[in-house]
């Protein structure tokens, strides 16, 4: 039975093994997370307007979208989102595990523009040294950044 499944497999090649393999397996939205710091060793936070009242502040953030290279997904949300300009760095995070999502963090450099936030999703943002980050901030986007949980 092996031998015939691996040889009609064989011969299905290009387009129709990629349709039998996307519907075999599960899909996920890949949610990315840009650690982005300034020259000055700032970390850029924003105060998200979807996010919970309570911990609304926290790194630059959106879902890759269709053919997208992750990297990239950062430079968009962090341009779409505030109007600056950003080099992605290195890879600091993946976790999977969750219902329909993966969540990727890069590290991104801060390399120009002009602040002009998009009201739609973001309230204020403001760059912060670690030693005096705001209330209200994720823990796990704390933890990304470095700094030890708050201890709520």
């Amino acid at each position: 039975m092996k031998r015939i499944v691996a040889k009609l497999w064989r011969l299905i090649r290009g387009p129709l093994q990629w349709r039998v393999l996307w519907f075999a397996h599960a899909k996920f939205m890949v949610g990315v997370t840009g650690v982005v710091r300034n020259d000055a060793g700032q970390v850029l936070l924003l105060k998200h307007r979807m996010w919970p009242p309570e911990t609304p502040w926290g790194l630059p953030t959106g879902y890759a979208i269709k053919g997208e290279e992750f990297p990239l997904t950062i430079v968009r949300e962090v341009k779409e989102e505030t109007g600056l300009d950003v080099k992605p760095g290195r890879l600091v995070h993946v976790r999977s595990g969750y219902k329909l999502r993966v969540e990727v963090a890069y590290e991104a450099m801060h390399v120009g523009g002009t602040l002009k936030i998009d009201s739609f999703e973001i309230l204020e943002a403001k760059w912060f040294h670690l030693n005096s980050l705001p209330t209200g901030m994720q823990e796990t986007h704390r933890q990304l950044i470095g700094v030890p949980p708050s201890g709520r």
